[in-house]
């Protein structure tokens, strides 16, 4: 399943699960998480570094694209799948315990930031069609206007950021 690393599948009774899914059931979960972990536009929401947390990190991202920010479907995908990738990235990579995941927004832009105690720096690899893993910053850069990496005394802090129109 190319692609789909970080997309939660449904487990044991697969049928009956996906077939239960809708946007209603996908909502109350972002408003959940919510909830539980604090609101990333307000200060920065500190996730266990554990594969699930991608899942926790995408339910922030699309409460407050969406709903918050009332900003476009497609708007809210995009910036969901990158939110994914760089939380896949902060757990896969930097062997760190927490990442922490921060939302912004200014006059026609966005900006989300995903933060590790790690200092290596993230590398944007060639992608060859057939690639089934590695996609992540190649997507950030093809789906973001533009992003970057800020060295912190402690870490570093990995962004994107992607126009909007205001209202």
């Amino acid at each position: 399943m190319a692609g789909l690393e970080d997309v939660e599948q449904p487990r044991g009774e697969s049928r009956e699960t996906a077939a239960r899914w809708s946007p209603a059931v996908e909502d109350e979960r972002a408003l959940k998480a919510l909830e539980l972990f604090g609101n990333p536009t307000e200060a920065e929401v500190v996730l266990p570094s554990r594969p699930e947390s991608a899942a926790t990190a995408r339910r922030l991202a699309q409460v407050v694209v969406l709903r918050e920010w009332g900003l476009t479907p497609r708007m809210t995908e995009d910036a969901v799948l990158l939110v994914s990738e760089l939380v896949g990235n902060a757990v896969r990579h930097t062997g760190a315990r927490v990442f922490g995941l921060r939302m912004r927004r200014r006059r026609g832009w966005i900006r989300i930031e995903v933060r590790d105690p790690s200092r290596g720096l993230p590398c944007l690899m060639p992608v060859q069609e057939l690639d089934i893993s590695g996609r992540g910053l190649f997507l950030v850069d093809k789906l973001s206007d533009r992003w970057g990496v800020d060295l912190l005394p402690r870490g570093k802090t990995t962004w994107f950021e992607m126009r909007v129109a205001d209202r």
